[in-house]
Formats: C-alpha cells, structure tokens, sequence
C-alpha cells in the first residue's frame, strides 16, 4: 500500500512539473514583444511603432475584409510585403499626424513639417505659409474633432505602401491681422472639411515612419 502511495505521488509531481513547463514556455512566448503598434515619437516626428505583447495583436485579415476590392487587395498586398504593418494601427497614427501637420502649419513651424511631409507637399506648406507671413498674418484655428477616418485608396507601388485616408472633421478658422484683428472665420462656428490624405512608405525601410506625401479634398 506504501509503495503504491509513493508511486502515485512521484506520477503526480511528474504531470505537475510537465504542466508547468509546458504553461511556462506558452507564457514567456506570449510576453515577447512584437512591433504593431504606433505611438507619437520625438517631437515633431510621425507616430512610431512600439512593442505589444501576441494576446493584444489584432486579426489583420478581419481587419482587411469588407473593403472594396480594389482597397482590400491593396491592403492585403501591403500587409504580406510588410509583416510589422497593422491596419487599426495605422489608422491611429494618421489620425494623429492629420492633427500634428494641421497645427504646425497654422502655426507656420516649418520644421515639424519637413519631418512629417515628403519633398513636394512640404514646400507646398512653406510656399503658403511664407505668402501668409508676407501679408502679416496669422492663424488662430482650432481641430474640435476628427468625426470619421476611413480608407480611401491602397496600394503597393513596388517598395512604395501608398494608403489615402479620407477624414471628415470639425475645424474653426481665423484669421488675423499684423495686429491681431480677426479678418476672417470665427471660433464660435466649426466647419466641416473633408480631406483626402495620401501617406507613403518603403516596405523595406527601417524606419517605421510614414510620410504625408499627397492633400487633396474630400
């Protein structure tokens, strides 16, 4: 009876510490960090991608299926060329870069714009802003909100993933003088504008960051 006590006993601890293993690698693997996500970088910089653990990676398929084809297959043909890129991801970040582009040109920082826009649409923003400045005025607008984000165009250009976003937002507009009489707009009205943004990446570049490369209206 002893003898079979022990034999059970030494079973037990046997299936308890497979168990353990077992549980202990699934856990550690599931604790890596995988890049997915974005998030704001160095001031002025694009959202970045940081790290996520595998419980918190969403389906990618799932979130690609219901476009039109001819976005979805773009998107599709984006995501297998680029293993790190995540669509609700994405569209966080160009959520934020609209609002980040938007201020700095209100502003007139020039500098921020040359790291969140490519060659062509930045001195498009600096054209601008050197004629407002000229004329000695200023922009004092206000983002209320951004009311829709949705993909309006996907594709893959060899290395090039080029996704135009579609945002639908609320926007108050003024303008003032050399002495900061309002000539223009008012902060008590928002308007909506519809904007259509083109951002672009090499797929096989390092740097997380997508460029604002084309701006047209929704």
């Amino acid at each position: 009876m002893i003898i079979e006590i022990v034999i059970l006993a030494m079973i037990a601890a046997f299936l308890g510490l497979r168990l353990y293993s077992v549980l202990g690698r699934r856990a550690e693997h599931e604790e890596e960090p995988v890049p997915t996500r974005f998030e704001r970088g160095e001031a002025g910089n694009v959202p970045r991608q940081v790290t996520t653990s595998a419980a918190e990676i969403p389906n990618n398929s799932r979130e690609i299926a219901g476009f039109p084809p001819a976005i979805e297959q773009g998107l599709r043909e984006i995501s297998v060329a680029d293993r790190r890129f995540d669509l609700l991801s994405f569209l966080e970040g160009a959520k934020a870069a609209y609002g980040m582009v938007l201020e700095a040109f209100w502003r007139g920082d020039k500098d921020e714009l040359r790291q969140l826009c490519d060659d062509d649409v930045y001195e498009s923003f600096a054209a601008a802003i050197a004629e407002r400045e000229a004329a000695g005025e200023t922009l004092d607008n206000r983002l209320i909100r951004i009311e829709d984000t949705v993909v309006h165009m996907a594709r893959l250009d060899g290395r090039m993933a080029r996704i135009a976003v579609r945002f639908t937002a609320d926007i108050a507009a003024v303008t003032r003088d050399k002495d900061g009489n309002m000539v223009a707009g008012s902060l008590d009205d928002a308007i909506e504008s519809i904007d259509v943004w083109t951002f672009s990446r090499d797929v096989h570049s390092a740097d997380p960051d997508w460029l604002l490369d084309e701006t047209d209206e929704g």
